[in-house]
């Protein structure tokens, strides 16, 4: 096992970290942009309403949550090793599967089948991002949308990251539509009330290509351009994406300017915000610990690339595909995670080239654990049954005790993410199954569902 995970001395989490399992985040319903492919794949019936659960906001702290019984029994890795293997023997999952399950308390690595070997991880690598970009921002930055006084009566719209800005009323108890074009223009009109001006959008924050080398098809039904200036992740008010989500981000913002009193005139067009020019106006996105949280429940594509652009402006690496995952990488590396293995070709997930070993994801998972400024790529993820892309997907016994980011191609599905067994030890886990044939992801999810309940009920201790 590679050093990042084997350490054990390196990988104890405390108790009231692990208890984070307990911890569910509510009502994330959009679906998996990857997981839109087969529908319920389970026999079980389905899981009751569950109470209220906490969402997430304020900054973790030590107390967090109940303490989860160390003495509880660690399972058998000859039991849990069979179950894997059982999997990977599976016809329906190609025959060939990457599995890992580690202790969380402990770091012992209980199961590797497999789990070396780089592998299509899917929509589960949106895992990687969602940490360096925590590591490198910290939970409670916000992303910044401007505007600032230009040359010549122009007003420019800086984009500041924030791809979930509303052109409506904000809400401020959601992530998406936390920060709203008409409150930024209520503040510019305060300053320019009478007066004629022109709109600019200034998304010089990110360079190079729009698009990820190789996306194409029906890859581009599932994100947007990838720039630092969006309304509601560059979607359009008639479905699909805007062709130029900054654009028109910046025509929102010039109606919301006439509807609040100011003469708009002209055409919206791209310039670069005057060096030291007066800022006239600025909305704040949610904290950045919720929308990486949003980002793992609803499987964002856009947003987790955005967040990966982010690192690399951080790292003062180029802001393309190409330094986001250097960044990423770099990050992950920082935290003594080794990367041995791992290539990537975005950071979304939606390309086959994606590479990553079982070993790393279940690696990332613990590492998030471990540290409370990356608690929010734990408490993100979507809880069998109840949440986001595990909505439908209640898995018997692992309803509401399991929670994983989930991942789905068209020959690969991967989940990736914590589970407390029956004796009530918590265990981190990363299944992918990515040499499936066409047609064939509704059984392999359905196999990778079956070995999550088993392992949950599993008296193994």
């Amino acid at each position: 096992m590679a050093a990042g995970v084997a350490s054990s001395s390196k990988r104890r989490v405390t108790a009231t970290v692990t208890a984070l399992l307990l911890l569910l985040v509510g009502g994330y319903g959009a679906a998996d942009a990857a997981d839109l492919v087969p529908g319920v794949l389970t026999t079980q019936p389905p899981v009751p309403d569950p109470a209220p659960f906490p969402r997430p906001g304020a900054e973790p702290a030590e107390p967090l949550l109940t303490a989860l019984d160390p003495a509880a029994p660690v399972p058998s890795a000859e039991r849990l090793t069979e179950l894997s293997e059982a999997l990977a023997a599976d016809e329906r999952t190609g025959g060939d599967v990457g599995v890992v399950v580690e202790d969380a308390l402990t770091g012992e690595v209980l199961v590797d089948v497999g789990g070396a070997r780089p592998r299509t991880p899917a929509s589960s690598l949106k895992l990687l991002g969602a940490v360096a970009a925590l590591d490198a921002l910290g939970p409670g930055h916000v992303l910044r949308t401007t505007a600032v006084a230009g040359e010549g009566g122009q007003v420019v719209l800086v984009g500041g990251g924030d791809v979930l800005l509303t052109d409506g009323e904000a809400n401020p108890r959601d992530v998406v539509g936390r920060a709203s074009l008409r409150d930024l223009a209520a503040q510019v009109a305060g300053t320019l009330a009478g007066q004629e001006v022109r709109v600019a959008v200034d998304d010089s924050l990110f360079t190079g290509p729009l698009y990820a080398p190789g996306w194409g098809g029906i890859d581009l039904d599932f994100v947007m351009p990838i720039q630092p200036l969006a309304v509601r992740a560059g979607v359009a008010p008639d479905g699909g994406y805007q062709e130029d989500p900054a654009l028109a981000a910046g025509a929102a913002f010039a109606d919301a300017l006439r509807a609040a009193g100011v003469e708009v005139r002209g055409e919206v067009v791209r310039a670069g915000a005057p060096a030291g020019g007066q800022e006239l106006g600025a909305v704040e996105s949610a904290p950045l610990r919720d929308v990486v949280a949003h980002t793992l429940a609803v499987s964002e594509n856009s947003v987790a690339e955005v967040l990966s652009r982010l690192v690399a402006v951080a790292d003062g690496e180029e802001a393309t595909f190409a330094g986001a995952t250097r960044a990423v990488l770099g990050r992950l590396a920082g935290l003594g995670i080794d990367t041995d293995g791992v290539t990537l070709a975005d950071t979304s997930g939606l390309l086959v080239e994606n590479q990553v070993p079982a070993r790393v994801l279940a690696d990332v998972v613990t590492t998030a654990m471990e540290r409370p400024e990356l608690h929010g790529a734990v408490t993100g993820l979507p809880a069998a049954g109840l949440e986001g892309t595990l909505s439908s997907r209640p898995m018997g016994p692992a309803a509401g005790v399991l929670r994983a980011k989930t991942g789905t191609l068209t020959t690969a599905v991967s989940l990736t993410g914590l589970v407390q067994d029956v004796e009530g030890r918590l265990l981190v886990f990363a299944v992918v199954a990515d040499e499936l044939e066409l047609g064939g992801v509704g059984p392999a999810r359905a196999a990778v569902d079956e070995w999550a309940a088993e392992v949950t009920a599993c008296e193994c201790g």
